[in-house]
């Protein structure tokens, strides 16, 4: 089989490109990244000579175009996805993640790639009060970078409705691990730990996030590729809802630094309280997570103290 992965150096994609090189010998595959500032060929050295790289952007056609010639899967990483960055110029998540989008869709329209799955985040559903959101649920979108995931995907159901492409998508909860470029939470508060700087936590700390260790999603996304119904989404999350906070403290007790480092700042614009995801849908295919959440967090913080490469 002949698999396109965009976003293949970034960090879900290039835990993923590794999983599936490793897993699928027999599977060519073919990473298009057009290396923005969360990206890096480094992300992929180990396994360089498993895969083919192509530099391109998803907003580019002609780049679409040549990457998609001759392929029979699409797995559609690629996007822009910090939510700060979002709020600051709303302009390229919509270039990105909705034109990127609909460019691949068309271009895997006229040349009939046989399952084009698209990957996206539990943001679009919104935040929610109580319970869990299934995968039928209203979209409610609250930052530019959610409610352009949810257009994209909102894109990529029309495709398989209208045209007919065999579609799928996922949506996973808040991913941690190796390679996470260090503007998300969890690689922040690592560095700036480890350097004895101030921990920034948006408002009162108590937003809760549902974590998922960024294997484990991959493997979600596997299952969903070569056993999930065609045209349906799937959720992937790893049951661990924890506040800002807990994470916070988490890291700074296996980093044996003091808590006197948190600093509490001026809440984010449109801040949601809680995310939530209901997974049953994607573990009757058989798929479950593996790893415990404190194993993964201890794991992922020896990483970056082992990796400073990545990330000084």
């Amino acid at each position: 089989m002949k698999i396109v992965i965009t976003g293949g150096a970034g960090f879900i994609g290039c835990n993923f490109v590794r999983m599936m090189v490793n897993k699928y010998p027999d599977y060519e595959i073919k990473v298009l990244d057009n290396l923005s500032y969360a990206g890096s060929l480094d992300n992929l050295k180990d396994i360089s000579d498993k895969i083919e790289f192509i530099k391109g952007d998803i907003t580019n056609k002609e780049a679409v175009e040549n990457s998609l010639k001759d392929a029979d899967a699409v797995i559609h990483f690629a996007a822009e996805s910090h939510v700060d960055n979002s709020i600051e110029n709303p302009e390229n998540f919509v270039k990105t993640n909705v034109f990127g989008t609909y460019n691949l869709l068309e271009c895997a329209r006229k040349n009939d790639i046989d399952k084009f799955l698209h990957i996206s985040t539990d943001e679009t559903y919104g935040s929610i009060e109580r319970g869990s959101f299934k995968e039928t649920d209203r979209l409610d979108p609250a930052s530019p970078y959610s409610a352009s995931k949810a257009g994209s995907d909102l894109l990529v159901s029309a495709y398989h409705t209208t045209y007919g492409l065999n579609t799928l998508i996922t949506r996973s909860s808040n991913n941690f691990g190796p390679y996470q470029y260090p503007e998300k939470l969890i690689p922040v508060l690592i560095k700036n730990a480890i350097y004895n700087n101030p921990l920034p936590i948006y408002g009162d700390g108590l937003n809760v996030r549902d974590w998922i260790f960024v294997e484990d999603n991959c493997s979600g996304v596997d299952v969903v590729f070569h056993k999930g119904e065609i045209g349906e989404v799937y959720n992937i999350g790893g049951g661990n809802e924890k506040t800002n906070l807990e994470i916070t403290k988490l890291i700074l007790k296996e980093l044996n630094k003091p808590e006197e480092l948190i600093t509490f700042v001026k809440d984010r614009l449109g801040h949601d309280r809680r995310y939530s995801i209901d997974t049953n849908k994607t573990k009757a295919l058989g798929w479950e997570p593996k790893w415990e959440f404190e194993d993964a967090l201890k794991y992922t913080v020896k990483w970056y103290l082992e990796n400073k490469w990545f990330w000084e």
